[in-house]
């Protein structure tokens, strides 16, 4: 366990110094996006459920499942956090160059990287309900992990840990809630709250009379 730490602390000081050899706008960069990510991982989700308005109820279910699992991500890193009390690397490794960005106070625990486990549990939740995004989302949860080493507040295995703990419970949530999510948006489409079926769309059955119609007037004609 010891050689791993020591390995993490090498990892970690050659990546800080790395990151202060680098040109000022490149570091600002990094400070922006590690924050930024989320903002853009909240857009993603907000256009998945968009997108899924006309698409099928197990569609609609895993976009709004999306920014949910996410979450439940966030809430078990959060939690192992709290039962590990590892002290942040700017403070703790010795020779490391000053941090990009403030040094968390003490008692704001390292590991795991909850900015890791928020972009890993929402990589993997967006390209489950959006396939096509699996090329984008999982290299932007990998550059806000390295970020959160680049800036100096988390050790390599914080984030590595960060991002697969987040990845593998939004899958386990994805997977186990779909179906039921899937009953509840069949039940909102058919509600007579315009409100409620606005949020959940109307599905691809919504197109289905206007292309129904169009038989019957060729029939028509042909008379």
């Amino acid at each position: 366990m010891n050689t791993l730490l020591d390995v993490s602390d090498r990892l970690y000081l050659d990546v800080a110094d790395f990151a202060h050899a680098t040109p000022h706008w490149f570091q600002v960069l990094a400070e922006v996006w590690t924050e930024a990510g989320l903002l853009v991982f909240g857009a993603l989700f907000l256009a998945g459920w968009w997108r899924s308005r006309e698409g099928s109820s197990r569609m609609m279910a895993l976009a709004l499942l999306a920014p949910l699992a996410t979450a439940f991500g966030y809430v078990v890193s959060e939690a192992l956090k709290s039962l590990i009390d590892e002290e942040r690397p700017c403070r703790a490794v010795v020779g490391a160059p000053a941090s990009l960005v403030t040094c968390p106070p003490h008692g704001d625990w390292s590991f795991p990287s909850n900015h890791s486990a928020i972009a890993g549990a929402a990589a993997i939740a967006l390209a489950l309900s959006w396939r096509g995004l699996v090329w984008l989302t999982v290299p932007m949860a990998l550059l806000m992990a390295f970020s959160r080493v680049f800036v100096g507040v988390h050790y390599p295995h914080d984030v590595t840990v960060g991002l697969l703990l987040g990845g593998l419970v939004a899958f386990l949530v994805m997977r186990a809630a779909v179906r039921p999510v899937g009953t509840l948006v069949e039940t909102a489409r058919s509600s007579r709250n315009s409100a409620v079926v606005w949020c959940a769309g109307r599905g691809p059955r919504a197109h289905a009379p206007a292309h129904a119609e169009r038989p019957r007037r060729a029939r028509h004609g042909a008379y």
